[in-house]
């Protein structure tokens, strides 16, 4: 641990210390380090923290109970050991849903001190060897005895938005305002920085990026932290959540080039995010006014587009895991935790759904999304306009996938690549309140008329899928129009 997280710790437990009596989401302790008595704890704590509203819960080593005092502990949980597993290992294996939680060791008046930071439930109760418990005044329950305090957990755990938790606590305003670019939130939002600490803290709190804490201090929300960290390995809690960019040579995963996690929080490193995405991707040469220059393999519109639809819509609550492009040469692929809450074949058409409404209004204030709803719309239109194969969407293992593919010519395309373009130019075609035909289909696939019978063959396949319907009674070919198979319910 760095000496930053030290200091933080130290003083996070000076202010617990000023606490009456332990509570339901503090637990003061001497030398007990019994594994089995931690992880009844782990199971507890995180529960009652996230009954009461709290982003953590902790269990203090070498405190003395009843007076608060430092008294020294002699519990080391990194050279304790479970047969020949770490504690800390063993903890984890036997917590359902897995819990990222940490120790902390470090000395205070010259005594040693280990805490145990613990976050609270989400989504779930926490159990420990399938057992869920709760924290009941100084007294550990099994939360199945407690039905009416189950009941109240489960309705906490559906309420609590991923942006309103707590990333850190117990913080001095000058340490928000290292911890936070709120230069970049007032540049996004076109207004002059207010003069003064307190100002500048209060419109943090204004756009809930910052609460005031009971303590005097403020707390620092995941929406805070999550769009305007300096660099987000400074919230333990969130480190996983920065975007990753890898390079890979050639068409497979086999060669890394070069990977690059993000630093900076999602807003106000979204900019140069998008710069250096563009900057990795590979280029094609074209000849404009009988100069040959070199333009990027896919529309940066489009690139922006998908990257901000992975921050928006991925469940933050998956642990372990955030966003990531992947760059091929062929293709790039956008990836984000959780699956879509609308059908993929929907994304076109279908009103804007969000996990996390916060942050995606925030985004959409500060222009970095689309307002109107998932941007897809734009993705789908730019990869027309520049002749690209249709991009596909995809929910692998709980995930979601948006894949841009490189230029390739019709004649190499699968079947299943002309349908998917054929589908999502239908789809664009009646969103923008018209409807497909032949000769549109074959000005998007930059086909000649003398390709008529081609894209017949196309649509036809399509209409087989199930995809389009025929919308018109026209009986020439060229005439008929086709309209997405979900349209009917719009009508």
């Amino acid at each position: 641990m760095t000496s930053r997280n030290t200091e933080y710790y130290s003083g996070l437990i000076r202010e617990l210390l000023k606490l009456p009596k332990e509570c339901e989401w503090v637990e003061f302790k001497h030398n007990n380090s019994d594994k089995e008595e931690i992880g009844s704890y782990l199971s507890a704590l995180s529960n009652s923290a996230a009954l009461v509203g709290k982003t953590s819960a902790y269990v203090i080593w070498g405190i003395e109970d009843h007076t608060h005092e430092i008294i020294g502990t002699s519990f080391d949980p990194f050279t304790q050991k479970v047969g020949n597993e770490e504690l800390e290992n063993w903890l984890l294996q036997r917590l359902n849903p897995k819990l990222h939680f940490q120790f902390q060791c470090l000395q205070i008046d010259s005594k040693s001190v280990v805490v145990l930071e613990i976050p609270a439930a989400s989504k779930h109760p926490t159990a420990f060897h399938n057992e869920e418990k709760i924290r009941v005044g100084s007294y550990r329950k099994k939360l199945k005895d407690l039905p009416e305090k189950e009941r109240e957990l489960w309705r906490a755990l559906d309420k609590a938005p991923f942006e309103s938790i707590f990333a850190m606590e117990h913080i001095e305003g000058d340490r928000v305002l290292q911890l936070l670019d709120y230069i970049s939130l007032f540049d996004l939002l076109e207004q002059p920085v207010p003069d003064g600490n307190q100002a500048i803290l209060e419109n943090l709190v204004s756009e809930d990026l910052v609460f005031h804490d009971e303590t005097g201090g403020f707390n620092i929300t995941n929406l805070g932290a999550i769009l305007f960290a300096k660099r987000i390995s400074d919230f333990s809690k969130l480190e996983r959540k920065t975007m990753r960019v890898i390079r890979y040579k050639g068409i497979s995963r086999i060669e890394t080039l070069k990977e690059q996690p993000g630093g900076k929080g999602y807003a106000s490193g979204f900019e140069g995010l998008i710069d250096y995405i563009m900057g990795q991707l590979p280029s094609n040469e074209i000849i404009e006014k009988a100069l040959r220059k070199s333009v990027p393999m896919y529309p940066e519109l489009a690139v922006r587009e998908l990257v901000a639809n992975a921050i928006i819509h991925q469940d933050f609550f998956e642990h372990g895991t955030g966003p990531m492009i992947e760059i091929f040469d062929n293709r790039i692929e956008v990836t984000n935790p959780g699956v879509p809450l609308i059908d993929t074949q929907r994304f076109l058409d279908s009103p804007p759904k969000s996990r996390n409404e916060k942050l995606a209004s925030l985004m959409r204030r500060f222009g970095i999304c689309e307002e109107r709803g998932s941007g897809i719309d734009k993705v789908v239109s730019q990869t027309e306009y520049y002749q690209l194969p249709a991009p596909l969407f995809e929910t692998p293992n709980g995930f979601t996938k948006a894949i841009l593919f490189a230029h390739i010519d019709f004649d190499d395309m699968s079947k299943e690549d002309r349908i998917r373009a054929c589908y999502l130019h239908a789809c664009l075609q009646f969103v923008n309140r018209q409807k497909m035909t032949n000769k549109s289909l074959r000005e998007r696939f930059g086909l000649e008329e003398d390709k008529v019978s081609v894209v017949t063959r196309v649509i036809n396949a399509s209409v087989d899928a199930e995809l389009i319907i025929n919308s018109s009674s026209s009986e020439s070919r060229r005439d008929t129009s086709y309209v997405p198979y979900w349209s009917v319910s719009h009508e």
